[in-house]
This record gives C-alpha cells, structure tokens and sequence, in this order.
C-alpha cells in the first residue's frame, strides 16, 4: 500500500518548497519527482517575473475597483499565459482572514487557493480549446454562467489556446462575453493572437506578456539552482537563457535537462558551459567570432577549418551560420549605437571584440555578410548535407570581403586611363591599409565612398512628373486673354490632358491615355485617335465626359481608323532603347561590362550639373520650383528599378 499523501493534501503544491528548511527533503521524499517547471511554478504576482507593466496595471485594477470583466493574455510559449490566469482567477476569489474582496496580495493561502492551483475548483473552469473547439463546448459554458458560484465569491472560466475555437463558437461566445453576470469573469490565453475575431478582442482587456530578457532568465535559474543544491557554471547559465528565447519553462526545461545531462545535483558534479553547449549543438561562442574575423580577412581556409572543428564537436552548421548572423547584428548595433556594448547578454570578451569590429568595418560590409548569412542559413537548414552549404556560405561571404565597392572599381577603371587621362600614381601603403612594414591589415574593411567624377551616374536623380497647373498668362502679344466662359487650364496639346488627368487623381484615365491611344489630331475642344490593340472601346466617351467635367467646356473625342502616331509609352520606350544604345555604346561603359561580366545597362542618369536646363514653351503651363515641364521625358530612379 502506498503511505504517499495526494499531492492534493500537500501544502505548497504548485509553489516553491516552503521556506523551513527542515520540511523540504521530508516532503521531497514522500511525492514523485516533479520537474522544475511545475515546481517552481509561479504562485502570486510577486513571483512573476519580466511581467511588471501588466503587474503593475492589474494591482491598480484591483485597488481602485475597476476589474474587467474578461481579459485576453497572449505571448510566445511559456511566458506565463495559463499561470497568470490561474493567478488572476486566485485573485478574484482570495479569502483569507481580514480579506473579504478581490485582491492581487495574497500573502498565505486562502480559502479556494489550493484548489484553485490544482484545477480542481467547481468554480474555476478550465478548457482546452484545442480539444473543445465546437459552439456546443461554448453553449453548456453560455447555459452554466447563468447560476451563481457555488462556493467562490466568483465564477472563473479560463480558455487556453481560445485561438482555436471554431467561427461558430466564437459568435455564440460574443453577447455572453459582452454583457455577463456580475458574478462571472473570461480569462482567455492565446499564442496566436491575430486568429482571435476582433469583436472578441473589443470586447476584452489586452496584455502583452513580454519574452523575458536573458539576464532575468540568468538570474532567475541561478535562484533556482541555490534551492536545488546545484552546482552551474555563469556561462553555462548564460547559453540556457539566450537558447530559451524569453521563455521561463523552456529555460527549466533546459535546466533539467543539463542536471541530468551532467549527474548534477546535491553534491553531485558541477554543470559547466561547454557541457551545456554540447547538450544543446550550440557553438563555442568565441570560436564563432574568430571565425567571423577569418572571414573579414579574406582567410576561408582558417574558416572553413574553424567550422569543421565546431561540427565534429556536435555543433549544428545551420546553428553556427544563426550565431554567425547573431554576432554581425550585434557589431552592426555596436558600430550605430556604442551603448549596445553594454548588452548584458553579452560577455566582456564578445564586448570588446564587437566594439574593435564596429570600428574598423563599414556598415555596407556588415549588411552585406548579414544577408549571405541570412540566404545561406535558410539554404543549410534545407540542404540534404547542411555542412557542404554551410561551406559554401562561408566561401561566398570570405570573398566578397575583398569584393571592391561599384564606386571603387569605377574609381579604379579611371586611374588606368579609362577616361584618357594620365594614371594617377599607386597608393601608400597607409592609403592601402598596410602597416609600416608593409603587412597586411588586421582584416579587409569595406572600401569607403571617395568622390569622383564617376559617381555622377549613381547620383539619385529627381523624378520628373507631370503636373497641371493652372493656365499661365499668356504674352501680350501671343494671343488674346481668355475670355470670361473659360473656367479650366488651357490644354494647348495632348500631353497637357495626361497631365490634367494626373492632377484630378484618375490615374486609371491617365495610364489608358498613355497606353492605348495613338494621336491623329489634337485642337481644343476635339480630340482624334487610334486605339492601341487591347485598348478599351468606350476610351472616346470616357474622355469626353472627364474634359468637360474639369474643364467646364465641351470637348469632342472621336475614335479614327487611322494608323495614328506611337502612343506616349511607346514613345518612352524607344527613347530609353536609344538612350540606352548610346550608352553601352561608351568606351567607359564597355570597360565597365568586361570587368563585371553579366552586368547588364539598365538605366542612364544625369546628375543637376549635367542636365540641360530646358527650354520653355510660351504656351504651356510654367513650372514651379524644381519641377520639370517636359511630359514625355522620364528619368529611372531607384524607386523604378
């Protein structure tokens, strides 16, 4: 016969040992092992621990006596979703003597705590609703919540994972969940938040539980291994608490894998981080960063042995290229923000290394070795031999380290006469980043923007845009004034109506215009033209109707069976094309293609000082500012390609 009391009789189920030393191996030694996440599972408000915005709201919730009637808590997997929940429902039902109200200090258990712990409270319900999914699980909720409690002062229903529940369900929960007795409180828990309808939402409190940082995770196991009687290394502390990603189950769950992993325990061995990092097939995190330094001198046999040596200890090639990407966001905040140096996640030794990297690397270095680590891990973790890829990352981001910049070799073509002018002479051996005695540097740094007169063809260049403007006063002697009637801008050719159409925002209009009709004659008041192939038939009556709206006068638009002249994109078309024959046709750009082979001319620029100033038509509407008063041109920016 078993002499083992029910769990449900011990006094601190569910909370950490009591305080009396004396009791603790007694009550160990009669109940079954009980892993750590239960064990040190969070009991009052006090225990929780990176949740002190939600803390603090609830506590002033309670002292004031505005208590919702339903509240939503959502966050990543073990955060403490379900745990405050039952926390909250302890709160709502707290008596103790002196204490007759709700109240989040609950300093001794209370009458219905236990049970309430142990989900075992007739007033307290808990439902899965991974397993409880269908409007009939939400009926018999919406039928119980009439009656009043029947031993609490209120009636507590906890829905986990409430994402779940079907469309149905949800409906059927609404008007319940908007207006319940006075007697009854929701508490819902979710991980995925997005899939709640927004009308449950509207209808609850929000709280955000927060990943918990790392150095309260360290903090916290550290706590908990004094109680154990364990022996651990900071380091190894360390790696359990970043390899838990703000979870505090997962960082106990991690915790009694290591005691176990290492025979730890009371007197047993001590838990050290390179036991750790073998347990979780995580790199040594000083060899990642002498490899990323391999790297950034170009050196990928040093690298590609400093992997190796990593993989035969068991560490994962796709997890060291994700520590390799860790690092290169850590130099990238150090070098844009020096007060992220003091990451407490950080060692003093990853500190110093990462503040002597963000000093001596450009930022278009770190961006480009984060994204080759960022393809490069997406294709080890699907590759069928992840160390061959992770390789071949390694190659990639090795000798793009020495890659010259666009402007550098742009700059290079020049001093070797590509522009006909005389070499300019070699650099010093400081200008090439070589010591006195002409040793290479410590690692490549990515070649800085220096000025040239190449540059001109990267420099952005003003987008041109038609616009409408009202019509300008026209010279004295070119025409005489308007006449009272006209209430619109003068349209003296068609390229002013694509630009009228643009200015009244139908964009829809503006693009058929452009596309689909080819100019036969154009006078004010009358339109004619060729339909491009797939333009639209009625385009004629459309157009007619929109001139006379915006210009108050009646306009004429007739569809020709004449062949009609290009229309405005195909004339852009072809004068891109032309443009772009010039260009590859320059001795300059030659000598660029063959130095880059593949490259490809997509677009010719102008910088200001180049552009020609353009020459103003009487009769059309004036520019303002910087804007550009040709219609047909278009310049290629960024933003197109």
């Amino acid at each position: 016969m078993n002499d083992t009391p029910h769990a449900e009789d011990e006094p601190g189920f569910g909370f950490a040992p009591p305080p009396t030393d004396a009791l603790v191996p007694a009550a160990e030694a009669k109940q079954p092992y009980r892993v750590l996440a239960r064990k040190y599972r969070p009991s009052t408000f006090a225990d929780l621990i990176g949740q002190e915005p939600m803390v603090r709201t609830l506590a002033n919730a309670f002292e004031t006596g505005r208590v919702h009637q339903a509240y939503i808590l959502t966050g990543v997997r073990g955060v403490g979703k379900t745990t405050t929940a039952r926390i909250l429902a302890r709160a709502f039902n707290y008596e103790a003597p002196g204490v007759d109200r709700p109240t989040i200090h609950m300093p001794t258990l209370g009458t219905h705590c236990q049970a309430i712990i142990d989900s075992r409270h007739v007033d307290v319900i808990e439902m899965d609703a991974a397993s409880h999914t269908g409007i009939d699980d939400i009926r018999e909720i919406i039928d119980n919540a009439r009656y009043r409690p029947v031993m609490a002062r209120t009636k507590v229903y906890i829905v986990d994972e409430v994402h779940m529940l079907s469309k149905a369900a949800f409906n059927g929960l609404l008007k319940t969940l908007e207006e319940p007795p006075e007697h009854v409180k929701f508490l819902f828990a979710t991980t995925e938040i997005d899939k709640v309808p927004v009308t449950v939402r509207s209808r609850c409190q929000r709280f955000d539980l927060r990943r918990i940082e790392a150095d309260a995770l360290a903090a916290h196991l550290s706590s908990i291994c004094d109680k154990e009687g364990v022996s651990i290394e900071p380091d190894a502390l360390g790696l359990i608490a970043r390899a838990a990603e703000g979870s505090a189950r997962d960082a106990l769950s991690l915790l009694d894998q290591s005691i176990a992993h290492s025979g730890a325990g009371a007197g047993g061995a001590r838990i050290e981080a390179e036991t750790v990092r073998r347990m979780l097939g995580l790199a040594d995190r000083s060899r990642v960063i002498d490899l990323f330094e391999a790297l950034m001198r170009g050196e990928i046999a040093p690298a590609l042995g400093l992997l190796k040596e990593q993989y035969d200890l068991g560490a994962d090639p796709a997890q060291v290229l994700a520590d390799l990407g860790v690092f290169v966001h850590f130099v990238t905040r150090v070098k844009l923000t020096p007060e992220a140096a003091r990451d407490p996640a950080a060692t003093p030794e990853e500190a110093r290394r990462a503040q002597d990297f963000a000093g001596r690397l450009s930022i278009r270095v770190l961006t480009r070795a984060w994204q080759m680590l960022l393809k490069g891990l997406q294709e080890a973790r699907e590759a069928p031999r992840p160390l061959a890829s992770a390789d071949m990352t390694l190659v990639r981001i090795a000798y793009a380290a020495d890659l010259p910049s666009l402007d550098d070799a742009l700059k290079a073509l020049e001093d070797r006469g590509g522009r006909g002018g005389p070499a300019r002479p070699a650099p010093s051996a400081a200008q090439r980043g070589e010591g006195p005695s002409g040793e290479a540097p410590p690692f490549r740094e990515a070649p800085r923007h220096t000025p040239s007169a190449l540059l001109a063809t990267d420099a952005p260049a003003p987008r041109r845009a038609a616009r409408a403007v009202a019509a300008p006063a026209p010279r004295a002697q070119a025409a005489p004034a308007p006449t009272p009637q006209r209430r619109g801008p003068v349209l003296a050719r068609f390229e002013d109506v694509v630009a009228l159409a643009e200015a009244q925002r139908d964009i829809q209009l503006k693009i058929a215009l452009e596309r689909d009709v080819r100019l036969v004659s154009f006078e004010q008041g009358r339109i004619e033209f060729a339909l491009a192939p797939g333009g639209a038939p009625n385009l004629h009556q459309t157009l007619a109707r929109r001139l006379q709206e915006w210009t108050g006068e009646r306009w004429m638009a007739a569809i020709s069976q004449k062949q009609g002249r290009p229309t405005l994109a195909e004339t852009r078309e072809a004068e891109s094309d032309r443009k772009l024959s010039e260009g590859a046709a320059d001795p300059t750009v030659q000598r660029i293609l063959e130095a880059f082979p593949g490259a490809k001319l997509t677009a010719i620029r102008k910088t200001e000082e180049e552009a020609p100033t353009p020459a103003l038509d009487p009769d059309a509407p004036q520019p303002r500012g910087d804007e550009d008063v040709s219609y047909l041109d278009e310049v290629v920016t960024e933003d197109d390609l």
